[in-house]
């Protein structure tokens, strides 16, 4: 029998410079970066070795750590710290150190203030590395009482957080990526997995429920199963594959070329990421926030979300995230459109692997 092969996710990203590492409203705190003392080396890494050596740096540091992003355009991993004796850890390590004024235990006390008396429709909020501080978007429908409510409890927290606009909506993309199919709905696959030596697919965990059966065309026959989907709090589903579907581990790149994904990595800000989904296809942009908290409302909260500058609309729901041969994330949701721009939101890969109990395959 002849495979048919399902197409792969295209991807989607607003294009930002490799050097722009501040989003609109970021504030760059300039009067807390500190200077490299003559003598000491920092390193030239890809994105993976920043993330890795980030992780470590995070676990001997401890308390002492106060966030980390990738500087893309030197290709350094920059780290932020809160004394002296921290800052010359990163240095020997081939770290750039930061001396900044809000520690990570401060930023996190923010968030959970802000989700305590500022949980309203149309928010989000993240810590943003660069600016050593958790940034708030509100969105369009964030008016009066709510506006002057959030807006308080930003005050309230002063040099810890800031407050910015957004000029779209946000929403699940619940029309989906690389197209599959279930009933009237439309979504974006992610990535090809393997789950107990099985062949299986991820995508948004909104895009449907378990026992949803889906195709690769709209009416077409089944080629899957969904068999666990999580939304909210998180946002990740697994589809089986039913028959002899082709399943290759690639990504779609809508230029009648494809790239191979060979593993999963977790993302780093500033990381230089492409998305790729059946609306609007191919695009690229940056990691601008980790660990993101998005309000779309009717009370579908999700934590621990990728934040990005990448477009996506209707239609690109879970599809691929991906830095190189790294699978990165799934497309959640967001503001704003691929004319416009906005702010686009992804379920980290590597969460939904672990719970999952799949891998990239």
């Amino acid at each position: 029998m002849k495979h048919r092969r399902i197409p792969t996710r295209r991807a989607a990203i607003a294009g930002g410079a490799v050097a722009a590492l501040i989003g609109a409203g970021f504030t760059f705190q300039t009067a807390n970066a500190s200077e490299e003392p003559s003598g000491s080396t920092v390193k030239t890494l890809s994105a993976p070795a920043a993330q890795s050596l980030a992780t470590t740096l995070a676990t001997t540091l401890g308390d002492d750590a106060a966030g980390a992003y990738y500087d893309a355009k030197a290709k350094n991993l920059v780290v932020n710290v809160v004394d002296q004796a921290a800052a010359d850890s990163v240095r020997e390590a081939g770290g750039k150190a930061r001396l900044v004024q809000n520690t990570l235990a401060e930023l996190t006390g923010a968030r959970q203030t802000l989700k305590t008396k500022a949980t309203i429709p149309g928010t989000s909020w993240a810590v943003d590395p660069v600016s050593n501080k958790v940034v708030v978007t509100a969105d369009r429908t964030v008016k009066g009482a709510n506006w002057e409510k959030l807006n308080q409890v930003v005050k309230g927290l002063g040099a810890k957080a800031e407050l910015k606009r957004t000029a779209g909506e946000f929403k699940p993309f619940v029309a989906g990526g690389d197209a599959i199919h279930s009933g009237g709905g439309r979504c974006s696959l992610g990535f090809n997995v393997v789950k107990d030596g099985q062949p299986h697919f991820i995508t948004a965990g909104h895009c449907g429920e378990a026992n949803s059966e889906w195709s690769d065309s709209q009416g077409g026959a089944a080629i899957g199963t969904m068999v666990d989907s999580q939304f909210p709090g998180n946002d990740f589903a697994l589809v089986k594959y039913n028959g002899d579907t082709a399943h290759p581990s690639e990504v779609n790149l809508y230029n009648g070329s494809t790239q191979a994904i060979t593993k999963a990595a977790d993302a780093t800000v500033g990381m230089k990421v492409t998305r790729s989904g059946s609306t609007t296809q191919v695009h690229e942009g940056e990691v601008t926030g980790l660990n993101a908290t998005v309000n779309y409302g009717s009370g579908q909260v999700v934590e621990g979300l990728i934040q990005t500058n990448v477009c996506a609309e209707p239609g690109d729901s879970g599809g691929s995230l991906f830095s190189g041969d790294s699978a990165v994330g799934l497309t959640s949701g967001g503001s704003g459109d691929c004319s416009a721009g906005g702010e686009t939101f992804f379920q980290p890969v590597t969460e939904a692997l672990s719970t999952l109990g799949a891998e990239i395959g």
